[in-house]
């Protein structure tokens, strides 16, 4: 698996990927790919790097693992490629931007749209085997996407982070909280959409935010 991966993280992550921990992780997805089927495909495990530049990320949604489904994950947290049928947790994320901004529910769920804007979909883990929902995680991808969240707290400004549910909230100790904005709100999955993700008002949030510091909004 060699890294291909856009210009300004290649900068700024360059010691991380030449640490022991990577080159460990590197060896064992590699020999996943060889010997299992796993998802995303591997020119896509990377793709939320290649959308959204360092210097353009303005919102940070982050998610736990890659869709485990056939044709679901691409790379970016949450998102699905056109035709796919929305998952459960991606429909309650529609409902709430319908509810908050007033915006109908789009074609596809394929939010490289919102990526192109400088929204970083990232998941916590980027790969995953098929149907084994976990299988990729505590290999090494955890220390991998702290230090990105780590160098995205220190290289920008500005930044509004999303942490959903009780896994993306534990990262908001990598995160200066005056620094950057930083919304929490159960995880929109069924389990747990209506305990607080429904009526959160992150995304009218977040705008608002981005306006304050003269940036320009995301368009949900």
């Amino acid at each position: 698996m060699e890294v291909k991966i856009e210009d300004s993280w290649k900068n700024s992550l360059n010691e991380i990927f030449q640490a022991d921990f990577f080159k460990e992780l590197t060896h064992f997805v590699k020999q996943e790919y060889q010997s299992n089927q796993v998802f995303p495909p591997g020119k896509e495990i990377f793709n939320a790097f290649w959308h959204c530049p360092l210097p353009a990320v303005k919102v940070v949604i982050l998610g736990q693992d890659p869709y485990h489904g056939i044709n679901q994950a691409h790379g970016l947290s949450f998102s699905v490629k056109p035709g796919i049928p929305f998952p459960p947790s991606l429909l309650n994320i529609f409902k709430e931007i319908k509810r908050d901004l007033g915006l109908d529910m789009p074609p596809n769920g394929d939010l490289t749209r919102w990526a192109d804007q400088g929204v970083f979909l990232l998941n916590a883990t980027l790969t995953v085997r098929a149907n084994q929902a976990g299988s990729h995680q505590n290999r090494g991808w955890e220390t991998f996407t702290d230090e990105v969240i780590k160098c995205i707290n220190r290289d920008r400004s500005g930044v509004v982070f999303m942490l959903w549910g009780a896994y993306a909230q534990k990262k908001a100790d990598l995160i200066d909280p005056v620094k950057h904005l930083v919304l929490k709100a159960p995880h929109p999955s069924p389990l747990s959409a209506h305990r607080g993700f429904l009526g959160c008002g992150h995304f009218s949030k977040a705008n608002a935010y981005l306006k304050q510091n003269q940036q320009t909004p995301i368009f949900w």
